[in-house]
């Protein structure tokens, strides 16, 4: 028999048998959060905008604006709490895939052995919430990156377009002073946009975290999956030996999930590197 072999047939973990650390998290059930609270505070943002225009052709102004202001003070108020909700709910499903993933990986390595005091089941927990928090850390740079060069384009794209109309609007001699400086500041705030996402690279930094989350989550897969050889799980009956090999598939899977964090860490050294030789040979010169 070699040492690694077909998976054997996947076992059923009681509950009971999960870690504390992880069974504490999957406790409380998920539940979305209730769409009441989305009616609402459209419907309190739509009377907020509509008493605010309201009120500048009505001779009551100060009574709508109180109104007004209050309606917006609502809005905040249950838009906040929806965030919120929003956030609890996508982190307990998070956390909930998290659970799965650990239970299938602990079933298959472990069988009727994955105790709390197992030290493989502790292992395993261990290697996938570090992983895990590795994908999440990876997962907030893409999506910040890409929103902050998405933002940047978009405003140097309108900015540049608008400063054109601006200068007509100047020429035709409206009396308007506001006109005469806005063909100067919008193409100014242009300028520093573009400046600003030229030295920050926000779109190599979320192609280089895109790459890493994906290599990450795949390495992952294959872990808890056993679908590649350091990861085939053995149906061997001799407890020390199927350890042995726990143990060995734990290795390599932190080592990998290492090289895939330090290659990405060492790459955004060496262009930050680079980018700073070449601002001070610019400075030089």
């Amino acid at each position: 028999m070699t040492n690694f072999e077909a998976a054997p047939q996947i076992e059923a973990i009681p509950d009971n048998k999960i870690p504390k650390t992880i069974d504490k998290i999957s406790s409380s059930s998920i539940s979305k959060p209730s769409v009441l609270i989305t009616i609402g505070y459209s419907l309190f943002l739509a009377a907020g905008v509509g008493v605010g225009i309201a009120s500048i052709f009505i001779s009551h102004r100060q009574i709508l604006e109180i109104v007004s202001a209050a309606c917006f003070a609502v809005f905040i108020f249950l838009f906040l709490i929806n965030q919120q909700l929003w956030q609890d709910y996508k982190e307990a499903t998070h956390q909930s895939q998290l659970i799965k993933k650990y239970k299938l990986c602990s079933g298959l390595w472990c069988g009727n052995n994955s105790t709390e005091n197992n030290p493989i089941t502790l292992a395993i927990e261990k290697a996938l919430t570090y992983s895990q928090e590795l994908i999440d850390d990876y997962k907030k740079t893409r999506r910040t990156s890409r929103n902050a060069y998405y933002v940047a384009q978009m405003l140097t794209i309108i900015l540049s377009g608008i400063t054109p109309i601006l200068v007509l609007l100047d020429k035709l001699e409206t009396g308007s002073s506001l006109l005469k400086w806005l063909p100067v500041i919008f193409p100014a705030i242009a300028s520093i946009v573009a400046s600003v996402s030229t030295s920050f690279p926000f779109q190599e930094n979320w192609i280089a975290a895109n790459t890493t989350v994906e290599l990450l989550e795949a390495e992952q897969e294959k872990f808890v999956l056993g679908v590649t050889q350091p990861y085939r799980f053995s149906d061997s009956s001799d407890g020390a030996r199927r350890q042995q090999q726990s143990q060995k598939a734990i290795e390599h899977y932190i080592v990998q999930v290492n090289k895939i964090h330090l290659k990405q860490v060492q790459s955004s050294n060496e262009n930050e590197a680079g980018s700073n030789r070449n601002e001070s040979v610019e400075q030089n010169t």
